[in-house]
């Protein structure tokens, strides 16, 4: 079974950047849609980005549109959210997430409940 690790979180001021990696044990995610999701408390989980499973898609909330970017690397067998330009607003606990690749043609990516394998997080918290 497919486990997922994230790491790269922390604290930095406004305006920062921080690299999140996603990386799966126990099986490939090479053909999987891979989605990153954020939660801060007292609040749902939000949507943040999705790549389909060739590599060739990438989809962004609009929140985070033109700071965040989504990457995977196959080989690796791990997914990445490069975020820049960082807002107190972003502060959450950012976790991933894998899903079958059909979700993607589907369009239900951005649905934290199409998504079938999660990890537990790492916090990000950005200060003004």
């Amino acid at each position: 079974q497919v486990q997922l690790i994230e790491s790269g979180g922390g604290s930095v001021q406004a305006g920062g950047s921080l690299r999140l990696s996603c990386t799966a044990s126990g099986g490939s995610i090479m053909l999987n849609t891979m989605g990153w999701f954020r939660q801060a408390p007292g609040k749902e989980r939000e949507y943040v980005a999705a790549i389909n499973w060739s590599d060739d898609e990438i989809n962004y909330a609009d929140s985070v549109k033109g700071r965040f970017t989504m990457s995977r690397d196959n080989a690796l067998n791990t997914v990445f959210l490069q975020m820049n330009s960082l807002k107190p607003e972003d502060t959450a606990n950012y976790a991933c997430a894998a899903g079958p690749s059909k979700i993607w043609y589907s369009g239900t990516y951005s649905h934290p409940t199409a998504y079938d394998t999660w990890g537990q997080g790492t916090q990000v918290t950005v200060s003004a």
